[in-house]
């Protein structure tokens, strides 16, 4: 199980090495994605509060990355955060997430991203549920939820 201390450290020193890489051209991409998920996963984009598809689904399945189909969180350990974005709190396989840090806005954060693709997928906080104490706030329009992978 992940920490907060493991994520610091991803984020700091380097990721995890992804079991696979899937790289297109901004062009290919721009073909296969709605404006929407372009924009939240190709420009670390951030969907409104309470507007995804996936915020109060609980349906059981695999959430993966709508970029290459990677499998990123599983729907056992999404929670109700209250944040008005789909909340995890682990990522399904310790490699699937690249983490790095975030100064944007004037806050010190750490960026959530698919390490197979590199896309945007959110952010990950120390203030989950225990026993991991994370919380994963993830754009709903940078995952689809398969329901045949349970």
């Amino acid at each position: 199980m992940l920490t907060w201390k493991e994520v610091i450290n991803f984020s700091v020193n380097g990721n995890p090495t992804p079991d696979r890489r899937v790289e297109k051209t901004e062009a290919e991409w721009r073909a296969q994605l709605t404006p929407e998920q372009y924009r939240i996963t190709r420009q670390k984009g951030t969907e409104r509060p309470h507007s995804g598809a996936l915020c109060s689904t609980y349906d059981e399945g695999k959430y993966n990355c709508v970029c290459c189909d990677t499998p990123l969180f599983d729907s056992t350990i999404k929670f109700s955060s209250g944040t008005g974005w789909p909340s995890f709190t682990q990522p399904i396989k310790e490699n699937a997430i690249k983490y790095e840090r975030d100064t944007a806005f004037g806050m010190v954060r750490v960026e959530v991203m698919c390490n197979t693709c590199d896309a945007h997928l959110g952010h990950v906080f120390p203030d989950g549920p225990e026993p991991s104490g994370l919380r994963y706030c993830i754009n709903s329009e940078s995952m689809t939820l398969d329901k045949e992978t349970v």
